[in-house]
């Protein structure tokens, strides 16, 4: 009979990854950093157990996507009064927030509870090319 394996605390092993996001396609990084803040990419992976590693990602404002969603792709949010409803088109956020866009995108592939939540604890977004994470060493994604 086969035992199913659970890690130890001691056992994960968690390390930095940095994801350079110049001229890259928004929904193929966001799958990436998803995939490595789950633990996907490691041969121990187990579901439902916190696994992953850690995400810095650069050059946010130099984020690329396809087809016409730059205008038709609104972002919606809501204050909770009457006639609150704030809409943002991708174009304008972009110029604006551009680590909101990369977040709400990793944010969709990941589970909606509080191991999602727990999740996007790990990920660190900046809009340039500069991050203050150099003493962890990241490494780069490829």
């Amino acid at each position: 009979m086969q035992k199913s394996y659970y890690p130890k605390l001691n056992e994960i092993n968690r390390e930095w990854v940095l994801v350079d996001a110049n001229d890259q396609i928004l929904g193929r990084v966001a799958s990436w950093v998803a995939s490595v803040l789950l633990g996907k990419d490691k041969p121990e992976f187990t579901p439902g157990v916190n696994m992953g590693s850690l995400v810095v990602v650069i050059n946010a404002e130099r984020i690329q996507v396809t087809g016409t969603k730059l205008d038709s792709k609104i972002y919606y949010r809501h204050s909770g009064y009457p006639g609150g409803l704030s809409q943002i088109s991708l174009r304008d956020q972009l110029k604006k927030h551009p680590e909101r866009v990369i977040k709400l995108a990793v944010w969709g592939m990941l589970p909606h509870n509080k191991y999602g939540r727990s999740l996007m604890t790990r990920i660190r977004i900046y809009a340039g090319p500069e991050h203050p994470h150099h003493a962890q060493t990241p490494e780069q994604l490829n």
